[in-house]
């Protein structure tokens, strides 16, 4: 099947393309032309934006489906048909710090299965531990936190059938800098995070091959004039990724335009880290072992911190522009091209480019979402 599509405007990975029209052919993106040919078949949307799907490397769950559960239906089904109504066309389901038995299951389930995927196509999948520290454990338990092995990556990869793309630890646990130079060899990316680490045990984290930093600001030592910690280190390492969660709850906009300034948009990873209750009304929810309360736009624990979130990528992306800190070319990057990047995929995703899967979202001129297309399809209408 051939088409175009017409637009006032194409997010590129480094160019935005005024008018035209981009070819969408047998579900795979074409050329961007100033003209089509004669009687062709064009899809208007005049007025409206043209953006690479969304990535989403850190989400738990979504619409009463959590990556925890480990169950076919739920992830494959509930959650990924569910984020293409957030504009995301491909993400990693993220379960938290659990037994090895635990996280074992979820790999056996998502490695057996994400080809099922019925919407927004499942990458990889990224562990939110278990290699954390209880002084910075958020809502995650610590009974399960320990120091990171090479036996248990492997037993997970093994069920996996490969997936498990991405691992996150604290970089002050023993015998963390032979693991990240083992696992980053092994092809998985390390990210850092859940931590207490001074600024010197985070850079060699770094040094070792760690690359990502999880919610930046959320979870880890923070900055002052005689301890850098995380987020100096985070600051300092310009060729490193940050993962921003932008609900205006877990970081000020203030906070995030800081980090955008210092990184660049081709080094912030917009993510959602959202739980069960995205995309549901408020009330009591579980993340993992703990209950949750979902209201004014967050998960709060009983102590009055935030938890995870209940934001989609889509209302991130718009948020930052709303809030004056970024372009919407430079939103719509950290959306989809960094993300991908970050986690090695922008071979596959993230970006509008000839022979890639035809996945990408249209915006009104205020950042809102008003359609998703996967391969090419209309899936989901706002």
């Amino acid at each position: 099947m051939l088409y175009y599509i017409k637009a006032d405007q194409f997010f590129y990975p480094y160019d935005v393309k005024k008018g035209g029209y981009l070819e969408i052919k047998d579900g795979k993106f074409g050329e961007w032309m100033a003209q089509v040919p004669e009687n062709a078949k064009v899809v208007d949307y005049s007025g409206q934006w043209i953006a690479p799907g969304l990535v989403d490397t850190h989400i738990h769950g979504f619409g009463g489906a959590d990556s925890q559960d480990a169950e076919v239906e739920g992830i494959m089904g509930t959650m990924s048909e569910g984020l293409l109504s957030a504009g995301v066309t491909s993400f990693f389901p993220t379960p938290l710090t659990d037994s090895h038995e635990g996280l074992l299951k979820c790999c056996e389930v998502i490695g057996e299965h994400y080809a099922e995927a019925r919407g927004a196509k499942v990458r990889g999948i990224f562990f939110e531990g278990p290699f954390f520290t209880e002084e910075h454990k958020g809502a995650q338990n610590p009974k399960y936190m320990r120091d990171a092995k090479m036996w248990e990556i492997d037993d997970w990869q093994k069920a996996a059938h490969g997936m498990l793309k991405k691992v996150g630890l604290a970089p002050e646990r023993d015998g963390s800098e032979d693991f990240i130079r083992k696992a980053t060899q092994a092809g998985v990316k390390i990210a850092l995070g859940h931590s207490n680490a001074t600024y010197k045990e985070a850079v060699a984290g770094i040094e070792a091959g760690a690359s990502i930093w999880i919610h930046t600001f959320n979870g880890m030592s923070g900055l002052t004039h005689k301890e850098p910690g995380m987020v100096g280190a985070i600051l300092n390492t310009p060729n490193t990724y940050a993962e921003l969660i932008c609900d205006g709850h877990h970081v000020r906009p203030e906070a995030a335009e800081i980090i955008m300034k210092m990184k660049g948009a081709d080094h912030v990873v917009l993510i959602t880290d959202s739980m069960r209750a995205a995309g549901l009304p408020d009330g009591p929810y579980m993340l993992g072992e703990f209950e949750v309360e979902v209201r004014d736009g967050a998960a709060w624990l009983p102590t009055g911190r935030p938890a995870a979130s209940i934001l989609t990528l889509s209302t991130a992306v718009k948020n930052v522009v709303d809030w004056g800190i970024a372009t919407p070319a430079e939103a719509v990057m950290m959306g989809s091209l960094t993300p991908a990047k970050s986690v090695g995929l922008d071979d596959v995703c993230g970006q509008i480019k000839t022979d890639y899967a035809a996945d990408f979202i249209v915006l009104n001129q205020d950042m809102s979402l008003a359609a998703t297309y996967l391969d090419g399809e209309k899936r989901y209408q706002a």
